[in-house]
């Protein structure tokens, strides 16, 4: 079966060709960060605009990477939310609009579930059950996955979300956004545990995180010293990224522990942070758990992953139909 997936839950107009669930025919993004940048993150009004402007450009140019017609296409899964509701209305009316005219299947994704999926998109993908971590500008959150369609939530963020934490501490720096790939990459330069941020573990069995603590530490910092050289970002860069990352890597273990799982799979746009992959991998050996990550082209916000989702939940018969709606806020 292949599934024609399409992704505009923020600011990336995706469309990916899936066949049977596992195998990239073809995976387009084009991306909005460019215009995006200049204003420090996100303006909804922009992304819709663009993503009006791009739908039909990276629809086409995914089925003809893919080798494939419109008539091959069996289903279409687009993104149902969570996100920007205009910027999810362009993808779904579109979505909507190709299922009706060629009179196939049309499932909604929820995005979380998706990015869980990018994980079953690996060359050697994590078997059930596992620890899954979806952990974004917009998420951060801990699932027990037991099978296609069953996920646990054990944890999320109680304020901001580690993604939103990297931007925001980027932006306190005037790095520019998005933060994680310049802070990642300036953290690289310093030794992490010069500056001793807090970590916020909240109670002892909880699987929540906080991070806005974290923020406003970084914030009190800048105010109480004086900031001029690429050097000092470079070490308070290291040091913030070393505080979430332990944080990460403390809850995934212990919910691994908790749940008697010794597989851990870390997707969304943070997992994309080698650092975070390497020191997790290494506390998880240590216990004897497997960490699993998709490459990095899965990492961020694509349509492969909306596809794979799509396809379990057309197979399941969990289909939408021309009067569903999108939504901004949910979880699994």
């Amino acid at each position: 079966m292949i599934i024609l997936g399409i992704e505009s839950s923020c600011d990336e107009t995706a469309a990916a060709v899936v066949q049977n669930g596992t195998r990239i025919l073809s995976s387009i993004i084009a991306s909005q960060v460019d215009t995006h940048c200049r204003y420090g993150g996100v303006v909804p009004e922009l992304a819709s605009r663009m993503h009006i402007e791009a739908i039909v450009p990276v629809v086409d140019e995914a089925v003809q990477k893919a080798g494939i017609t419109l008539g091959d296409i069996d289903g279409v899964a687009a993104t149902r939310g969570p996100g920007l509701i205009g910027a999810l209305l362009v993808g779904f009316s579109f979505a909507k609009a190709f299922a009706w005219a060629r009179q196939i299947p049309l499932a909604g994704v929820n995005h979380l579930e998706a990015h869980i999926y990018s994980l079953l998109l690996m060359e050697a993908p994590p078997s059930f059950p596992f620890i899954a971590l979806v952990v974004s500008g917009g998420h951060t959150n801990i699932y027990h996955v037991t099978g296609p369609s069953a996920f646990e939530l054990m944890g999320q963020t109680r304020d901001d979300a580690a993604g939103e934490a990297f931007d925001k501490v980027s932006k306190l720096l005037d790095l520019g956004y998005p933060g994680g790939p310049v802070i990642e990459t300036l953290a690289k330069t310093k030794d992490p545990g010069h500056i001793k941020f807090p970590r916020t573990l909240l109670e002892k069995e909880s699987f929540d995180f906080s991070f806005s603590g974290l923020k406003s530490s970084v914030a009190r910092y800048l105010h109480d010293h004086k900031i001029t050289s690429p050097e000092d970002k470079a070490q308070i860069a290291s040091s913030f990224q070393a505080a979430v990352i332990d944080v990460l890597t403390c809850k995934l273990i212990h919910a691994a522990q908790v749940k008697c799982c010794n597989r851990l799979g870390i997707s969304g746009g943070v997992a994309a942070n080698r650092t975070f992959v390497t020191q997790l991998s290494l506390e998880a050996s240590r216990q004897n758990i497997q960490v699993f990550a998709p490459p990095v082209d899965l990492c961020g916000d694509n349509a492969a992953m909306i596809a794979a989702r799509g396809f379990t939940m057309i197979q399941e018969g969990r289909l939408c139909d021309l009067d569903h709606d999108v939504f901004s806020r949910t979880r699994i």
